[in-house]
């Protein structure tokens, strides 16, 4: 099980990094290095992969990225990592999310803005490319819709939580939102007062 699983780690600024499970066997009482993050970076999502997984990585300018973890060599834990996803250019951006799928006919792929705006999407609609690219639009974004917040990969038998800065929380299911191509911008899942806007997402099995 060591030997044959692997831990999949990204950045904000698109780094991705993967390391076997094994190197993390020997855990010492304050911690051990994961990656080494480079000066103005951050990590965000940390994945448990079986080496046959495709790799999904959203940025928040509404676009995202598909390609096979095997395009992504296996590194010691003190290692940077490589270039998953190019940012955009145009203003500032970064990674708001990974998903690892093992099961392409069972999940679908969510996206939410952040003024709560979100659909599905099949993971066929995502082409796979080299990784490292500017990938495809994966919703489109507006003035109503607000940046992408967050993406999850998703089965109909899950739920949706829906956390707004100023507190509120919703719980939906997810088999009650929409399945839709990537250039759309998605369904209104939350009314939003005045400037709130969502803070977090998360599934429920």
């Amino acid at each position: 099980y060591l030997t044959s699983n692997y831990i999949i780690i990204c950045t904000k600024q698109g780094v991705i990094k993967k390391t076997s499970l094994k190197a993390y066997s020997r855990p010492r009482q304050n911690g051990i290095n994961a990656i080494n993050v480079r000066d103005g970076d951050n990590l965000i999502q940390a994945k448990l992969t079986n080496g046959d997984n495709e790799i999904l990585l959203a940025i928040k300018s509404g676009k995202a990225i598909r390609f096979h973890e095997n395009t992504v060599r296996p590194m010691g834990r003190n290692a940077s990592g490589v270039r998953g996803i190019k940012l955009s250019d145009d203003s500032p951006d970064e990674v708001v999310g990974m998903v690892c799928v093992q099961d392409i006919s069972e999940t679908t792929i969510l996206v939410v803005s952040e003024k709560g705006y979100g659909k599905r999407t099949d993971v066929e609609n995502y082409r796979v490319t080299n990784r490292g690219g500017k990938g495809v639009k994966t919703i489109n974004i507006t003035d109503k819709t607000g940046q992408l917040i967050a993406i999850k990969g998703v089965t109909d038998m899950d739920d949706l939580m829906i956390i707004n800065k100023s507190g509120i929380t919703i719980r939906l299911a997810v088999a009650d939102i929409s399945v839709m191509g990537r250039a759309t911008q998605g369904v209104r899942l939350i009314n939003l007062r005045n400037s709130d806007s969502i803070a977090a997402v998360t599934s429920v099995i």
